[in-house]
């Protein structure tokens, strides 16, 4: 079954806003706290959902990314200077929330010499003195592939590291062109190898095909992937990337069938899933909580 482009979404894309009056407690620790979040700077169609439930994923060093993605709502050009007293706000933000696990990703920041790697390490250490018990992952960009830059997120032990692969091999110097498909397999694999629980995303409808989206999962895996999502492209606005095709439901079934064959030890697909949808329910999000 195929659903046509132009013209209303399917059903299986509707969401509903579950509880008011959370959702407003949520933007308000936000605003309170003076932080960007990913839910609202990349349009996510999840955050009526996720901040219902008083989740967040907060996005660190501004809202402006050196890079020009095509397929991302975040604002591109020439960022600001970053705050240094964000990592504490971050975890002011965390404690009043009252998560379990929090979930920290950036924009790209390759006007800094670390790439923003320390505010990354700085943030996790600042939730941890605040919220001890409280799971992170982080969702970082490549920090072009350099290993001083990697290892100040890698020392910092995250409990899960993420770094979305986005798309297929052939279209990502389309769809992402100041990364490569090789770097971000390599960042994955340097992470695996130094013991952390790693994660990776890719969306549909960018013009794929299924035989590209199976290679690419078998590729993080072999890469020590652990952890998948896969969903839907959505452009932002008729200035980003256009959308090929509606993938359906059935589809995103057989995709996480095959993750899970493969080995990968917590898998989300489905239409409306992001790189953090239900990020706090992955088994090791629920062991971190534990400790």
């Amino acid at each position: 079954m195929s659903w046509p482009v132009n013209g209303p979404r399917p059903p299986w894309l509707k969401v509903k806003l579950e509880d008011w009056g959370a959702f407003k407690q949520t933007e308000e620790i936000v605003e309170l706290h003076g932080l960007n979040t990913v839910c609202h700077s990349a349009h996510c169609p999840n955050i009526a959902e996720c901040w219902s439930r008083g989740t967040a994923t907060l996005m660190l060093l501004g809202n402006v990314c050196t890079r020009r993605c095509g397929f991302c709502a975040v604002a591109s050009g020439v960022p600001r200077a970053f705050d240094p007293h964000e990592p504490e706000r971050v975890a002011k933000a965390v404690q009043a929330m009252g998560l379990k696990f929090a979930v920290l990703t950036s924009v790209a920041r390759d006007d800094l010499a670390d790439g923003g790697a320390s505010v990354f390490a700085d943030s996790i250490r600042a939730i941890r003195r605040r919220c001890p018990g409280v799971g992170i992952e982080v969702l970082i960009p490549d920090l072009s592939g350099q290993d001083d830059q990697l290892d100040i997120v890698f020392n910092a032990e995250p409990d899960v590291l993420n770094h979305n692969i986005e798309t297929v091999e052939r279209l990502q110097a389309r769809v992402r062109p100041s990364a490569r498909y090789d770097r971000s397999l390599s960042v994955l694999q340097r992470a695996s190898q130094r013991g952390l629980v790693t994660k990776s995303g890719l969306m549909l409808g960018l013009g794929e095909t299924n035989d590209e989206v199976f290679a690419t999962v078998r590729d993080l895996r072999a890469h020590g992937v652990e952890m998948l999502t896969v969903g839907q492209y959505l452009p932002p606005d008729d200035e980003h990337l256009s959308l090929e095709r509606y993938a359906t439901p059935q589809e995103f079934e057989s995709i996480g069938a095959f993750a899970r064959e493969l080995g990968f030890t917590h898998v989300e697909s489905a239409p409306l899933v992001r790189s953090s949808y239900h990020a706090e329910e992955a088994p090791v999000a629920q062991r971190a909580r534990r400790q």
